[in-house]
């Protein structure tokens, strides 16, 4: 089994905060309430978020209100259609540059991962706990773990997907993977290529969401647009939610049109926690 470490309980402790801080938003509860709730005292409270994300609570908070959202939704609308017009294609973004993408073929599709390789590893994330699982041709598989999930579940979710791969724990490997999967200013001499299994619909909205820059954010209907099938806002939000990479292919980025951040497969909690953290560093 896998046991909690300091760093998935100082997440749980940041998730349970932001919480608190949203449910109380409007009377701006001070420092030593919410660092009460979590049970730290303020000083080490305003550390250990400072030190995760760089700046205070209340400034995190203020990147998850509706009206910011909203102006972040035209604000990044602006700058995508700002890039195409100068024709600057998604490799003239740094995070494009560091994440590639590959299909398996109709073939690999049709015999479920049969011949292919997994090699994974549980770790601690600035999100908790994570599986990382990776082939030869790229990271294949990246999700959370919530409170509830053992790790055993997460491997029969990994499974059920790449369901006739064979798999072999290599923790050294993915450990070295994940410590460039979360780098804030990633390098292009360090390009992540992922592989994914999904219809040609599913890999066309995956694709779509890498082109979206970090600290950005975008709509189910901005994602339509973008593949040319402005009609197939369902198909589309369908396709977000069977997205088997987290936060490499970025689905958290996409939110409701009226600011809303929505739900998310891995706890609309986290979902928070990655955009606010993403927006800071980005402004870092």
């Amino acid at each position: 089994m896998l046991v909690s470490t300091e760093t998935n309980i100082n997440y749980q402790r940041i998730e349970n905060a932001i919480r608190y801080l949203e449910e109380n938003f409007q009377r701006q509860p001070e420092l030593d309430e919410v660092a009460e709730k979590i049970h730290l005292s303020p000083f080490h409270f305003q550390r250990l978020f400072t030190d995760w994300v760089g700046i205070s609570p209340k400034r995190f908070l203020q990147f998850l209100t509706v009206d910011f959202l909203k102006q972040k939704l035209q604000d990044s609308k602006n700058l995508v259609e700002a890039a195409d017009a100068a024709g600057l294609s998604s490799q003239s973004r740094v995070y494009d540059l560091f994440t590639t993408l590959e299909a398996v073929t109709p073939q690999e599709y049709k015999l479920s991962g049969a011949g292919i390789s997994v090699e994974y590893g549980f770790h601690e994330s600035p999100f908790g706990t994570c599986l990382l699982g990776t082939t030869e041709r790229g990271v294949c598989w990246l999700s959370f773990l919530s409170e509830e999930d053992s790790p055993k579940s997460e491997m029969e979710k990994m499974k059920e997907h790449w369901n006739q791969s064979v798999f072999r724990q290599n923790q050294e490997l993915t450990s070295g993977i994940l410590s460039r999967v979360f780098d804030a200013q990633p390098q292009a001499s360090q390009k992540l290529h992922l592989l994914v299994k999904g219809t040609n619909f599913q890999v066309k909205v995956w694709e779509a969401l890498l082109r979206l820059p970090m600290g950005s954010v975008t709509t189910y209907q901005g994602i339509a647009e973008k593949i040319a099938n402005p009609k197939a806002m369902q198909a589309v939000g369908s396709a977000v939610g069977s997205n088997h990479i987290a936060y490499l292919i970025p689905c958290h980025r996409v939110i409701r049109k009226d600011g809303v951040l929505g739900e998310y497969r891995w706890s609309a909690a986290r979902k928070k926690s990655i955009i606010g953290w993403e927006m800071a560093k980005s402004l870092g």
